[in-house]
């Protein structure tokens, strides 16, 4: 992998998957705070650049065989812990919890520092491309279970 899109993707570690993020102003509320929602977008670029770095890309997946393979979110639990503020540098974390059968769970936690502000799990459903369920391959399935929690 390049070197410039190993660090844009972050990093595989023992526990799963790595992002550092800065919250720019247009993440944030007229206070300075980011905006609730906008969490969703930094923990759906860690679940992506996860993929990313395990070498699933999603597009290739998609055009994989006949079938298709899309990752689609099916539930997301979160906690708001603490507040994140403008130009706080964010690391946002992924592991697996499970993958198998025809979903995976996967655990996210945003941070500043040592500081928890976000805990999330999310269950991601395996389908194919006409929106039915589909097993997710056991080779995929290695991959993500070698970077769990």
């Amino acid at each position: 992998m390049h070197s410039d899109n190993f660090l844009l993707s972050g990093e595989l570690t023992d526990h799963g998957h790595r992002l550092v993020q800065r919250v720019y102003y247009e993440d944030t509320d007229f206070s300075g705070v980011v905006y609730h929602a906008r969490y969703l977008h930094f923990l759906e670029r860690g679940r992506t650049d996860y993929l990313r770095c395990l070498g699933c890309e999603q597009s290739a997946l998609l055009a994989a065989d006949e079938e298709g393979l899309v990752f689609v979110v099916h539930r997301m639990e979160i906690d708001f812990k603490q507040p994140a503020r403008m130009d706080d540098i964010l690391t946002i974390t992924t592991a697996t919890e499970k993958a198998g059968g025809a979903k995976m769970v996967l655990t996210q936690e945003i941070r500043r520092g040592d500081t928890l502000l976000i805990a999330a799990k999310v269950v991601i459903a395996v389908i194919n491309k006409h929106g039915r369920p589909r097993r997710l391959p056991e080779t995929i399935a290695e991959k993500f279970l070698g970077h769990g929690a």
